[in-house]
């Protein structure tokens, strides 16, 4: 295992899963609980992007950092939807959705792999901007609140529902990219 600052930065997300979930469980007040959670997830987030980058820029790629940085943005995503259903502030179908997506595409990864064929099934536009719909999301429906009367709960619904179908639509894109490669193993 590689340890480097983007790697730690990977592992601080990972760490900040359990109090993302766990504020919810503490005697805080409502507002208490939303603001931990919500900026907790946007720290999250926000080196979901940064540990990339400095492994970019300061030449820190490892094949570790590889591995573990896409298992913690699930975890984090995941972890949040849950607690969101549980809230009653998400419906649990459209969690389902964004999470059968990346278990199945993590998957299919793995499978991509182990034939050769990673590259076809690497990150696309439309996986990035499902990322980014998603992690604009979940932090408007862990606030809550309104926001100088922007009503957080129906605009987060609103990026949810959006990120339930670019989670549909990327899903769909890496299999068909993959099936091509099957096809072409197979014959």
């Amino acid at each position: 295992m590689t340890i480097n600052f983007p790697n730690v930065l990977t592992w601080g997300r990972i760490f900040l899963i359990p109090l993302v979930v766990g504020v919810f469980y503490l005697p805080l007040t409502a507002f208490e609980q939303n603001l931990i959670a919500t900026v907790a997830f946007i720290v999250a987030a926000i080196t979901d992007w940064l540990d990339g980058w400095l492994a970019r820029r300061l030449n820190q790629a490892s094949a570790f950092g590889a591995f573990l940085d896409p298992v913690a943005d699930k975890l984090m995503v995941a972890a949040a939807l849950v607690m969101l259903v549980q809230l009653g502030r998400a419906e649990a179908w459209l969690a389902f959705v964004i999470i059968g997506r990346e278990i199945t595409i993590s998957a299919l990864r793995e499978w991509m792999a182990k034939i050769g064929a990673a590259k076809s099934v690497a990150v696309s536009f439309v996986g990035k901007l499902k990322t980014a719909v998603q992690m604009t999301a979940i932090p408007l429906l862990l606030w809550h609140m309104p926001i100088l009367n922007l009503d957080t709960q129906a605009l987060g619904e609103w990026f949810l529902w959006a990120a339930a179908l670019l989670t549909l639509w990327s899903m769909a894109y890496y299999l068909i990219k993959a099936s091509r490669e099957i096809s072409a193993v197979n014959r």
